[in-house]
């Protein structure tokens, strides 16, 4: 086939969503156009925004195509102190801190969790494989990334995809508060890499294992460390590798 020949083939769909809180317009991202209402509840808490579920009291999407709308009331609390933020977020799919405006928000005080115990090593084998069947747009596309959640029994509950990392776990955050689930009664996992604004969301959720598919950054792992959040790296062809909770000076083999 000659060079710059057509070629069928089936390509991830992204929209831009603009999110309003009582009217009043705070970002516009780029986002896969599926499970909508499961991304702007995950978004709003994992951004802080709105400290539970229960201070988010509608939510109306609008809009088809490449341009949708998400209106969001929210709690007088929460809106007072959005408005104190006086943040306008431009973000796109690759970026999680895009638009913040001071240090405080890139780095802010978050939540210690009480330590859980490691999952068990029986609980990551084959893992890679076993979620496919919770990556249908990644089978058929690429170009997406997938957010899945392990339940306190090891099994594999249901799996959230999208154009952008930060997005999945978005919609993973947001799918298990609407479905009434606790994020810290389980294991939840990242196909994509591990950087810092993936360790807030979690934190602000609750989730206090993650697993992720790449490797995390330095500030990632200080960050899980001093917040009891349990960071582990599931490696291509050694054993998982766990980064927080740090390992102590017996566990540490000389090299």
């Amino acid at each position: 086939m000659a060079v710059g020949s057509p070629v069928p083939v089936e390509l991830a769909e992204e929209c831009a969503l603009a999110i309003a809180y009582n009217g009043i317009s705070q970002a516009v991202m780029m986002v896969t156009p599926t499970d909508l209402e499961d991304f702007v509840v995950g978004f709003s808490l994992g951004n802080g925004t709105v400290e539970s579920i229960d201070e988010i009291y509608d939510l109306t999407l609008s809009g088809e195509g490449e341009s949708r709308n998400a209106d969001v009331q929210i709690a007088n609390r929460a809106f007072w102190e959005l408005k104190q933020q006086r943040r306008q977020l431009a973000g796109t799919s690759g970026c999680g801190l895009c638009g913040v405006e001071a240090l405080d928000q890139a780095l802010p005080e978050l939540p210690v969790l009480t330590p859980a115990p490691l999952p068990p090593a029986e609980w990551l084998e084959g893992l890679r494989d076993r979620i496919a069947e919770f990556q249908p747009l990644g089978q058929h596309c690429g170009a997406v990334h997938a957010a899945v959640f392990m339940d306190a029994n090891g099994t594999l509950l249901f799996g959230r995809e999208d154009i952008g990392r930060h997005n999945a776990l978005d919609k993973l955050i947001g799918a298990l508060l609407r479905q009434g689930r606790s994020p810290a009664e389980g294991v939840a996992v990242v196909t994509s890499r591990c950087s810092l604004e993936l360790i807030h969301k979690a934190l602000r959720a609750g989730i206090r294992t993650l697993v992720s598919f790449s490797a995390p950054t330095g500030l990632a792992v200080q960050w899980a460390q001093r917040h009891h959040l349990n960071l582990i790296h599931l490696t291509h062809h050694s054993a998982p590798r766990v980064y927080s909770p740090a390992p102590s000076e017996e566990e540490v083999q000389p090299t």
